[in-house]
């Protein structure tokens, strides 16, 4: 059935069809008889699925990952699909209607998307005056902050230090995001020097747990130095991977630049994420995206050493339906493979 859905939805503008998204799921939630079959259909609550992370628990480890609410609209939508958790943002200190348009391109026969958004959004004031109606949240939200474009490189770390400030009471975990490729010179700030100055003060603000993303271009050597580094200056875990600038890996990439998700993004972030894993599972949090797109890969990046995992293209090509397929497929492989609790699972074969 979204087969037939997605040829009508894929007719219209991504941006237009994502902001129909957002009504049509705004809707189910505000309607208390809608959303009570809505999570009948798609929730999955299994006591072998839930941790406790970061003090908080996460019934299942599947998460939305940043980019798909980007101001905090749809956290009981999010909820209502059977997420185990958001992530909303980027968020920035000041507003930003982000890069012209056209900036976001599906590229259908790979399953991925391009996009060059530029981290448009509401701005903090908003974002934080719109969850503060909604806190506690019905789910872990983990809320991803970035840098205004405006902001000079050296002055970027009070930007942080401003949105840690003003989100740290409302977020279950933070994430810094100096990986995107969607802001000029953003990811220069993926060096040690940065890293140290911005952990180090943000730790004299908050308990919250802050989080790293890093980006996937970059040598195994390099990831794993940075991330290292980061876990060593306060970080409490690391996400792999943001979105890739490598265009080799779709037909028809678009002129407007930006950054590639879903299937042509899988093989090169589960490798970088195996490389971080393989150092620094056990000694931190780590969190896989990338082109995750089913049961089995959901559970090759379980076992690879995550403690959760996010996706966002696949739901758009694959369905509302995806995060169920993946928590009600996780759980089959684990009964297969003789493992009573997700804890058990995760990292094994890093052991």
């Amino acid at each position: 059935m979204y087969r037939y859905f997605r040829n009508l939805i894929f007719q219209l503008p991504p941006e237009t069809a994502h902001h129909l998204g957002e009504i049509f799921l705004n809707g189910i939630t505000n309607t208390p008889l809608l959303n009570s079959l809505w999570n009948r259909c798609y929730e999955v609550r299994d006591k072998r699925l839930e941790q406790n992370l970061f003090g908080v628990t996460f019934y299942n480890p599947v998460g939305i990952g940043a980019g798909f609410d980007k101001n905090g609209t749809m956290v009981s939508g999010v909820q209502s699909l059977g997420f185990g958790y958001s992530e909303i943002g980027t968020i920035t200190p000041k507003p930003q209607k982000g890069n012209p348009k056209p900036r976001l391109y599906r590229h259908i026969k790979e399953e991925s998307l391009q996009n060059a958004m530029g981290f448009n959004n509401d701005g903090m004031e908003v974002v934080a005056e719109r969850i503060s109606k909604i806190y506690p949240f019905p789910i872990p939200v983990g809320i991803n902050i970035g840098k205004n474009k405006a902001t000079p490189e050296d002055r970027a770390i009070d930007d942080y230090l401003t949105l840690i400030e003003k989100f740290e009471k409302y977020a279950s975990y933070l994430v810094i995001n100096i990986s995107s490729p969607n802001t000029p010179n953003l990811r220069d700030l993926q060096n040690e020097k940065f890293i140290s100055e911005l952990f180090t003060k943000a730790k004299e603000k908050t308990d919250k747990p802050i989080l790293l993303k890093i980006a996937p271009d970059m040598s195994d050597e390099v990831a794993i130095q940075l991330s290292k580094f980061a876990v060593e200056s306060g970080a409490s875990g690391i996400i792999a991977t943001n979105t890739t600038t490598d265009y080799s890996l779709v037909s028809s990439p678009q002129p407007f630049g930006g950054g590639l998700s879903g299937s042509v993004l899988k093989e090169k972030s589960f490798r970088l994420f195996e490389a971080i894993a393989k150092e620094l599972f056990g000694k931190t949090i780590l969190i896989s995206v990338g082109g995750i797109d089913s049961p089995e890969e959901a559970y090759r990046r379980l076992r690879a050493g995550a403690s959760l995992i996010q996706i966002f293209s696949s739901l758009i090509f694959k369905g509302p339906s995806l995060p169920k397929k993946i928590n009600l497929g996780i759980l089959k492989f684990m009964e297969r493979d003789g493992i009573e609790d997700i804890r058990h699972l995760i990292g094994i074969d890093r052991k």
